[in-house]
């Protein structure tokens, strides 16, 4: 709060408002065309980090071009990471009368022995999570499926530091396992 009693964060501030705008325009110019339709969602992601940043630092801040320029960078780059991490991928395309489209992906560019080795990974990968202790599992999985340790902790109901050491023991463990069954280095 400021001492006039308006909250700095209020949404109605012109100064927000002009902000978020310069934001979405950065992220626009360098959205690769193919992640254009979230461009949006990558502006609001990047006006969350500077309000945090912010509320974090007393007194009014002015945000030069090159700052929003490398701060809408920075989201790009974190979304386009994020997606490669996740892979995901719309296998069939259905209409809304139930009809098959077929897939999004054109058969030729699919790969049957990549795909058969995806299989086997996936197996293996499974079949290593399985022989683990109960609680290295728990954690390993909700580090794959990209929760943050703190996060993973409060979900668990165990404190940081022991969440952290089973994800990196678990994580130690897995690589261990998927090289004796011949997948890695």
């Amino acid at each position: 709060m400021t001492d006039d009693g308006d909250d700095p964060f209020d949404s109605t501030d012109a100064r927000w408002t002009k902000l978020s705008a310069d934001i979405a325009r950065a992220v626009r110019r360098q959205c690769p065309w193919w992640l254009s339709d979230h461009a949006q969602d990558i502006a609001q992601a990047a006006l969350i980090k500077v309000m945090t940043s912010a509320k974090n630092r007393e007194g009014e801040r002015t945000f030069s071009s090159f700052y929003l320029y490398r701060l809408a960078h920075s989201a790009v780059v974190d979304e386009i990471r994020r997606r490669r991490r996740r892979r995901e991928i719309t296998l069939e395309v259905v209409t809304e009368t139930g009809e098959d489209r077929g897939s999004l992906e054109p058969n030729d560019h699919r790969d049957p022995e990549r795909d058969a080795s995806l299989h086997q990974l996936g197996a293996a990968v499974r079949d290593c999570l399985v022989a683990m202790k109960r609680e290295r599992r728990l954690a390993v999985m909700l580090h794959l499926q990209e929760h943050q340790v703190p996060e993973a902790a409060r979900i668990l109901g165990w404190t940081v530091k022991r969440t952290e050491n089973l994800v990196y023991r678990g994580l130690a463990n897995l690589r261990d396992c998927l090289r004796g069954k011949g997948h890695g280095r």
